[in-house]
C-alpha cells in the first residue's frame, strides 16, 4: 500500500525534539494569584469613574429650553424616537442589511407613542390642576389638523422663548392648550415626577428605563455629556469608560468598524445592523477556519507560533 502524502494543513508532524517538565497546576496557581493581586492593587489605585445618573430632572433643570424643545418634537411626532421605526413604531423601515429589513422582521417589541407616552399620559396624572385638565380635554377633542396647527405655532415661538424665575415664557398666540401643557410638563420634569411617570415595569421592581432614556436621547443634553466624557460613537464610546479611560478592550474589533467608511458615512443610518452582519461573517470565518483551504494555512505560514514557543524551538 502506497504511503499517504503528508499534508501540512491537516496532518501533524511527529515531534522529534526534546521534552521539558511542565507543572500546569503550579503555573495556573501563580497566574491566578498574580492576576488577583494586580486586580486589587490597580482597582485601589485607579478605581472606575463613578458618574451620577443623568435623569430628566437633571436635564430639565440644567437646560429647560432644550427640554421643552425636545418635548415639542415628541408631541408633534418629529423626534428621533417618533420617526425611528421598529422596535418602537411603524414610522420607518428601521435597521436593515441591503434588502433584508431585519428590524421590521423582528416587529414592534417596545411600543412607544411619543405624544401620548412622553407628554399626554404623564400630564394626565396631575388631576389636581383644573387648567391643565381643561387643556388636555381640549387637545384630545381637537382634530389632527388643529393639533398640528397649535404645535407648529408653539414650536415657532420657542425660538424666542425664555425660562426665568422657574417660569416658561413663550409668546405663542395661536397655540391653543399647548402652552399650558408644556408649562405643566416642564414643572413636572424639574420636580422629578416625570422620571417616575415614564418608568414602566411588568413586575414589582421598576427597572425598565427605556422610555426616559429615549426621551433624553432625543434632546441634546445627554449627547453633549457623552461627547464631553468621550463616549460618543466617533470617540470609540462603546469600549470607553467615562473620561476617556480605556474600557472593554475586547470590544475594539466591534467598535472599530463604526469609525471607518462606509459604516461611518454612506451606511451610517444602518450601521448597527451592518456592523453586526459583518461581525457575524468574521465570526463564521473564524469558526470554519480549519476547513477553509488557504485560510487555515495562515497560522502555519506566518509562523507566529515559533515566536510564542521560541524557547521550545531553540532547543528543538
Amino acid at each position: 500500500m502506497a504511503k499517504k502524502a503528508f499534508n501540512p494543513d491537516v496532518d501533524a508532524p511527529v515531534y522529534k525534539g526534546k521534552y521539558a517538565p511542565y507543572d500546569i497546576i503550579k503555573e495556573g496557581t501563580i497566574a491566578v494569584v498574580v492576576v488577583a493581586l494586580l486586580t486589587v492593587v490597580l482597582a485601589v489605585l485607579f478605581s472606575s469613574p463613578d458618574e451620577k445618573a443623568v435623569t430628566i430632572k437633571t436635564w430639565s433643570n440644567a437646560t429647560p429650553m432644550d427640554f421643552v424643545a425636545t418635548a415639542m418634537t415628541e408631541l408633534d411626532g418629529t423626534s428621533g424616537t417618533a420617526t425611528y421605526g421598529p422596535p418602537y413604531n411603524n414610522a420607518a423601515t428601521g435597521q436593515q442589511v441591503g434588502p433584508l429589513t431585519l428590524a421590521k422582521w423582528m416587529g414592534i417589541n417596545v411600543n412607544v407613542n411619543t405624544a401620548n407616552d412622553f407628554v399626554v399620559a404623564p400630564l394626565s396624572t396631575l388631576a389636581d390642576q383644573p387648567a391643565l385638565t381643561t387643556a388636555l380635554t381640549t387637545f384630545a377633542g381637537a382634530s389632527s389638523a388643529q393639533r398640528a396647527s397649535w404645535e407648529a405655532d408653539y414650536s415657532k415661538a420657542l425660538g424666542t422663548g425664555t425660562f426665568s424665575g422657574g417660569t416658561l415664557q413663550v409668546s405663542a398666540t395661536n397655540a391653543g392648550p399647548v402652552p399650558v401643557m408644556m408649562s405643566a410638563l416642564t414643572a413636572m420634569a424639574r420636580s422629578g415626577a416625570l422620571d417616575q411617570a415614564l418608568v414602566t415595569a411588568k413586575g414589582f421592581y421598576t427597572t425598565d428605563y427605556t422610555k426616559p432614556l429615549l426621551f433624553m436621547a432625543d434632546g441634546s443634553f445627554l449627547a453633549n455629556k457623552a461627547q464631553a466624557q468621550h463616549l460618543s460613537g466617533d470617540q470609540w464610546g462603546m469600549m470607553n469608560e467615562t473620561g476617556s479611560y480605556p474600557g472593554q478592550a475586547w470590544l475594539w474589533l466591534y467598535t472599530m468598524w463604526y469609525q471607518v467608511p462606509p459604516f461611518s458615512t454612506s451606511w451610517g443610518a444602518n450601521a448597527d445592523a451592518l456592523v453586526w452582519a459583518f461581525m457575524m461573517i468574521l465570526t463564521l470565518l473564524l469558526a470554519l477556519m480549519p476547513w477553509i483551504p488557504g485560510l487555515r494555512s495562515i497560522p502555519r505560514k506566518v509562523k507566529i507560533y515559533r515566536l510564542i514557543w521560541r524557547e521550545h524551538y531553540k532547543n528543538a
